[in-house]
């Protein structure tokens, strides 16, 4: 068992908690000692400045020996089994005073400061997050309670000063993400308690307005002003006055829309014409959907111009721009689906995954349900045919639709009368232009015959004079016939395509390019043929080389140089269809097999790995099994933190989808199976639960390719717990059944108590409340007996909740605090968030309100820090609720005022659950 855990708080009535019961403090005197320790935490404060602070000028002979009594007395309290004259864990003497030994996980001052220094290095959404957990961690002045000449003497005002900083910095941070309604109650309140703080009350206007209170807003600014001449005798400063104009001049706010498109390339030309003929048809779209096809072969710079076109355009479709590439020619032959392309509208949308229904019917006809009434721009690129695009359409007048393709799409025409444009070869006189644009018009004086050669062996492909013009410009003394020259002589094929697109030998361009750069730089280029796409990290393509990553970063930045790689994002490269396919034939036709199958090897180690780490940090009770040791030339990237893993994953996840499926096409079936069980916990937190469900379904098709009933029965218990999340019980269940047989015949302890837990869950999703603690009590004895720690502290919080749920509150509580001390020495936040959740909810149960309000404090501080809005709203909800049972309306009210905003950004259906309670209490208050 762990240590027992201990909470102290100063930001409100200084309070210790031991295993969630408050420890009952001495006089005021121990409690002032108490205070300053906790502000000083973590430094000496010299006794003479306890004396000055606990008597002022009126300090006793004896003070010194009663600050020793209440020294001992303070130890006592906080641990009672200490030993006399033994050193404590809390409280130590040090540099003629004495210092309190705690942290931000056990300190409410320290905690609020580590999140308001997070918030400031965040994104605007995460630190309104980060900023709103660290603000609900005060419940008054610090230190309240105590005389006024003590927190005088002691300078906690100054603690205060950065409360009223915080809540400015989280009004700020509010207005940035969108979200104004979310601050206003604090915002108000803060206001109320200090009506002259002028840059409080800009703040104020400001986020009334971005709210639709523009009219309150005015009057506030009206009243601060009046204020501010009958006691100070002064005019509103800039600041306020700024707030107020802003206002007046912008009274309308504008919701955060999606911003998807690709950056503007600032060196596009050559397409004159065909943007004169796009830019024709938009004169009015009030009363219908445009739809324009732009085809042409591989590299003739569809996207570019599509991109172009709409960055031109943009700002005719207020409601935002959404962006997905389709991948209808990958050279790896794994194009997008629809439904994983709707799934990505609806994400950036604002749609949350459990409203995302089963079927890509479904959910393309909420997606168009979504867009109506709105006026976007949707750029559907490299799509394969016409059924891939059908359901990405919007179903709107207003909006625009732009699709490319390497095909020409008739049928688009034929059913939703879709406008073409069909891109050619650059001639002479545009793939001028495009050179010029690109090394200046003097360059090119006197070289026509150069460019008309250069153009022709391009075949007027701007994707290879691209290559052609970065290799003149790597070289500004070569005149353009040597470039020429040096061009002619190259060799090189790109069968694949010259097969279908053009009969010009553009590869040849390619490996002239290639031949400029360095020897590493041209094996890693190779070797990117293989890799599965859309794009590569530093430390994927060291892998895949067997190089260190910052070897790997150079290499590719020099392939960049070249236009033979684009870095799309920081970190991030990818290669053109052409290229990939380029490097694919050359790696095929230049590299022995074992080569080729030793550099996949590193590859897709690398991300089971790095994965396996992230799998152990988002679900550590989870105890996945290992993947081995890898390949020589291999170092995984494991993240620190929640956050690193999430960022991580997030960023690999399209790579991730294909490498497990890579895996199972080329007979990897065990790393298929390691890889879908490592992702599980990524798919459930992030809600990919459409995505997860193919993968499990992958990984029980390898399971059973390899005759591995252990591994068939995860696939079974994966894949069922998917189907589950979706609403899929018909099949979820029977796939439990046999995944606990077979687990059963294993004689494998931990997968059964896997298996009841999720059975346990399928029982709650059923009303079947008893059967639920059941399983899960079935579980817990099977952990206990395998000694895992982690998993069973898991268990213990789900057998205290069921036990919560029936009514049988003291159960729960002794279960969730077992699980909580076991939690907090593993380090497991998200685990210990749900516990608390628990344990209030019981406190609740019994009549403990101020107990419950603890818990959910607690709970909602993690959520926060942990970014998982959902819960942080259901929190919310459930703080309204036990606020609501104490008699505190208002409270109740702007709790739920919070969850409200939460859930309607999410456009969850538990918004409307909300509305109920607040026009219940809105109802309530009109009766009495």
């Amino acid at each position: 068992m762990g240590l027992e855990p201990v909470e102290f708080s100063v930001l409100g009535p200084v309070r210790v908690l031991r295993s969630g019961a408050e420890v009952v403090l001495g006089g005021p005197q121990e409690r002032a000692l108490l205070a300053l320790l906790f502000v000083r935490a973590g430094q000496p404060v010299p006794l003479s400045e306890i004396v000055e602070v606990l008597w002022g000028l009126r300090a006793p002979d004896s003070a010194a020996n009663v600050v020793r009594r209440h020294v001992g007395s303070l130890r006592r309290l906080v641990e009672p089994g200490l030993p006399a004259r033994a050193a404590g864990r809390w409280l130590a003497r040090d540099a003629g005073g004495y210092r309190w030994a705690a942290d931000a996980g056990s300190l409410d001052l320290l905690r609020f400061r580590r999140l308001r220094e997070e918030a400031g290095r965040a994104t605007p959404s995460r630190a309104f997050g980060l900023l709103t957990a660290a603000l609900d961690l005060w419940r008054g002045p610090v230190a309240d309670g105590l005389p006024a000449e003590v927190r005088e003497r002691a300078g906690f005002d100054a603690v205060d000063r950065e409360h009223l900083a915080a809540v400015r910095e989280a009004a700020d941070a509010a207005l940035d993400a969108g979200v104004p309604d979310a601050v206003l109650p604090r915002l108000r309140r803060a206001a109320a308690a200090h009506p002259l703080d002028e840059p409080l009350l800009a703040r104020l206007v400001r986020v009334l307005a971005a709210a639709g209170h523009r009219s309150e807003a005015v009057d506030v600014y009206r009243a601060v002003s009046g204020r501010l001449a009958d006691e100070l005798g002064i005019d509103p400063g800039a600041e306020l006055r700024d707030a107020h104009r802003a206002v007046l001049l912008d009274p309308v706010s504008v919701p955060p829309v999606p911003a998807q498109l690709p950056h503007d390339l600032p060196t596009f030309t050559g397409r004159e014409a065909e943007l004169a003929e796009a830019l024709g048809p938009l004169e009015d779209l009030s009363g219908t959907l445009l739809i324009t096809a732009i085809d042409g072969m591989a590299g003739i710079g569809k996207t570019t111009l599509a991109v172009h076109w709409a960055h031109r355009i943009a700002g005719r479709f207020p409601d935002g721009q959404l962006y997905v590439d389709l991948r209808g020619f990958d050279p790896s032959g794994t194009a997008m689906s629809a439904g994983e392309a709707v799934r990505l509208f609806l994400d950036a949308l604002g749609v949350p995954p459990e409203r995302v229904p089963h079927a890509t019917q479904a959910q393309a006809a909420l997606y168009r349900s979504m867009l109506s009434g709105r006026r976007l721009l949707v750029l559907l690129d490299n799509a394969r045919d016409t059924d891939q695009i059908r359901p990405l359409l919007p179903g709107t007048p207003g909006c625009l639709a732009i699709v490319t393709s390497r095909r020409r799409l008739p049928s688009l025409v034929a059913a939703h009368g879709a406008r073409t444009l069909t891109l050619r070869p650059l001639d002479a006189g545009r793939a001028r232009a495009f050179l010029a644009r690109r090394l200046g018009a003097a360059r090119l004086v006197g070289e026509d015959r150069a460019i008309g050669e250069i153009t022709e062996l391009c075949a007027g492909l701007p994707l290879a004079l691209a290559c052609v013009a970065a290799r003149a410009a790597a070289h500004p003394h070569f005149p353009l016939s040597a470039v020429a020259a040096e061009l002619r002589a190259a060799h090189g094929s790109l069968d694949a395509f010259s097969r279908t697109d053009t009969a010009a030998n553009v590869g040849a361009v390619f490996s002239w390019s290639l031949a400029a750069v360095s020897p590493g730089a041209a094996r890693l280029y190779r070797l990117l043929g293989l890799h599965p796409g859309p794009d590569v990290s530093a430390a994927a393509a060291a892998a895949l080389a067997g190089l260190p990553v910052r070897e790997a970063r150079r290499l590719l930045a020099e392939l960049a140089g070249v236009h033979l790689a684009s870095e799309h994002a920081p970190g991030r490269y990818s290669l053109h269809d052409l290229l990939r396919a380029h490097a694919a034939e050359l790696v095929e036709a230049e590299r022995p097999e074992d080569e080729r199958e030793a550099a996949v090897d590193r590859l897709y180690a690398y991300f089971l790995h790095t994965a396996h780490a992230a799998d152990r940090i988002l679900a550590p009770h989870a105890d996945p099994p290992p993947p081995g040791p890898p390949p020589n030339g291999v170092a995984a990237e494991p993240p620190a933190d929640d956050r690193e893993a999430l960022a991580w994953l997030t960023a690999e996840y399209p790579v991730l989808l294909a490498v497990l499926d890579g895996a199972a096409r080329s007979g990897r079936d065990r790393l298929a199976c390691l890889l879908a069980w490592s992702l599980e916990p990524f798919f459930d937190r992030r809600g990919h639960w459409h995505d997860g469900m193919a993968a499990q379904r992958t990984a029980l098709a390898s399971a059973v390719k390899l005759s591995d009933p252990g591994w068939e029965a995860r696939g079974l218990l994966g894949l069922a717990r998917a189907e589950g999340r979706l609403g899929l019980h018909d099949r979820s269940l029977p796939r439990l059944r046999g995944a606990l047989e077979l687990f059963t015949a294993l004689g494998d302890g931990a997968g059964q108590a896997q298996t009841h837990r999720s059975l346990g869950w399928e029982c709650d999703q059923q009303g079947d409340l008893r059967s639920a603690l059941r399983h899960n009590q079935l579980a817990l004895e099977l952990f206990r007996a395998q000694d895992r720690p982690a998993a069973q502290a898991s268990v213990l919080n789900s057998v205290g909740w069921y036990h919560a749920l029936l009514g049988q509150y003291r159960q729960a509580l002794s279960h969730c605090f077992e699980a909580l001390a076991l939690l907090q020495d593993l380090g497991d936040r998200y685990g210990q968030a749900s516990t608390w959740d628990s344990i209030a909810y019981a406190q609740h149960g019994l009549g403990r309100h101020p107990h419950a309000l603890l818990g959910y404090h607690n709970a909602l501080t993690l959520y926060r820090e942990l970014g998982v809005p959902y819960l942080e709203a259901s929190t919310l909800v459930r703080i309204g609720d036990t606020h609501l049972a104490t008699g505190a309306p208002d409270e109740a009210e702007e709790a739920w005022r919070e969850a409200l905003a939460l859930f309607t950004r999410l456009g969850h259906p538990d918004a409307d659950e909300v509305r109920e309670r607040l026009s219940g209490n809105a109802g309530a208050r009109d009766l009495a």
